[in-house]
């Protein structure tokens, strides 16, 4: 886990003890949505780590990301994912 990542949990731990994180994208982690005080994470590094760790190919790895991870809603605390544009 990356040192921002466990700022960023233990921050979000202090303010909302019921907050949820999305297990395996620690290095997607990018901050807390200041409105609800949940995790919120960059989309695109999410698909990078599915494609890293499960060999996915980018369409793969989309696919899956959108219906099994931002698709997963678990209660008002999930998680927030956030594509990011330059």
């Amino acid at each position: 886990m990356s040192n921002s990542a466990e700022i960023i949990k233990e921050e979000l731990s202090y303010v909302n003890e019921q907050a949820l994180f999305a297990d395996g994208f620690d290095e997607a982690l990018v901050g807390i949505d200041e409105g609800y005080y949940v995790a919120v994470y960059d989309v695109d590094k999410c698909i990078d780590i599915l494609m890293q760790d499960s060999g996915m190919t980018f369409e793969q790895a989309s696919e899956y990301f959108g219906y099994n991870v931002v698709g997963a809603y678990v209660g008002e605390y999930t998680p927030r994912f956030v594509k990011f544009y330059k």
